[in-house]
């Protein structure tokens, strides 16, 4: 008995000790970051080395890029998530893509050259902008931008490339799903530097439930990923940028007009129900009747033959039925 006792003690202690481990290793809330990598579709080298990391990374496809559609094949084939990265206007003077977006074009113009970026860019789920201060920062601009996605169900993610960038709010206004970029892996070009701001954005997402990262095929950027993504902690969820978009209703909330107050009417005198008027009259003519006695008593019989005659009690009966 006293073995059975020692062996049920040992039992229940490894039992604890498994069901710990079990509840240290497996986070309870797991921060989600989402790695997108722009200007995809000229490097091919490093566009193959990208495409060798974790499904979970996200690719942005130049769409006149030369090896473009061969990417987005292969990206699809993998069941990775595909954007179109869309040239817009800087506000500093560089060379510029083949149908760069700029704030001067009408919206007939911009529908063509979005539709040409789809026809080159197959299954791109969401957009984001390759350079842009000056496209982004431009409300009506942005509108028609927004307008011409909303035809055809692309997300759009703002690199934010400048801090007035209203590609948010022209999204809103529009109801078209967007997302917003917190930190750029390689604005400079090392793997310290990627390093670094990989570690900034998985601080970002522990903060706020989730961060997106941008980053470029660059040699020191591919190698930087290599080296860190199979580091991640365990408390961080790589996912597609897409599943970090809320909930949107199909047409922009419209507020609501206001309402009329009616004009308040001055307050009347309650009026009894119908039911009480019997009896109000029966209690009126009673008081009559005693009235009519009480002051007959004074009066000479002359006056009392002045004096109206009390009401019949069978009357009364009648009114109180």
């Amino acid at each position: 008995m006293k073995l059975l006792g020692t062996l049920q003690h040992k039992s229940a202690f490894l039992l604890s000790l498994m069901l710990l481990s079990l509840v240290v290793s497996t986070p309870a809330f797991a921060a989600k970051l989402a790695i997108v990598i722009d200007d995809f579709g000229y490097r091919k080298k490093e566009d193959n080395q990208i495409l060798q990391l974790p499904t979970a990374v996200s690719i942005a496809i130049l769409p006149d890029s030369p090896h473009g559609k061969e990417v987005a094949n292969k990206a699809h084939a993998q069941g990775r998530e595909i954007l179109i990265h869309m040239p817009m206007a800087p506000i500093s003077k560089q060379p510029l893509e083949r149908d760069t977006l700029k704030p001067s074009m009408d919206q007939a113009e911009i529908n063509r050259i979005i539709q040409h970026a789809i026809n080159n860019v197959p299954y791109a789920v969401g957009m984001n902008n390759h350079m842009g201060s000056a496209m982004t920062s431009d409300r009506q601009a942005m509108d028609r931008v927004i307008k011409a996605l909303n035809h055809s169900n692309l997300y759009f993610l703002d690199s934010v490339t400048i801090g007035n960038t209203q590609a948010a709010i022209a999204a809103k206004a529009a109801g078209v799903p967007s997302l917003r970029r917190h930190v750029f892996l390689d604005n400079v070009q090392t793997e310290a530097e990627t390093r670094q701001q990989l570690a900034r954005a998985i601080a970002l997402a522990r903060k706020n439930g989730s961060a997106i990262a941008i980053g470029h095929p660059h040699p020191s950027t591919v190698r930087a990923l290599q080296q860190q993504l199979p580091l991640l902690p365990a408390d961080i969820q790589l996912v597609a940028p897409s599943s970090l978009l809320k909930p949107q209703t199909e047409k922009p909330v419209q507020p609501e007009p206001p309402k009329v107050v009616p004009p308040t009417k001055s307050p009347q005198e309650p009026k009894p129900a119908s039911w009480l008027k019997p009896a109000q009259e029966a209690i009126i003519s009673i008081k009559k009747s005693t009235l009519i006695n009480t002051l007959s008593n004074g009066f000479s019989s002359s006056e009392k033959k002045k004096l109206p005659n009390p009401p019949n009690p069978n009357s009364m009966d009648e009114i109180e039925k």
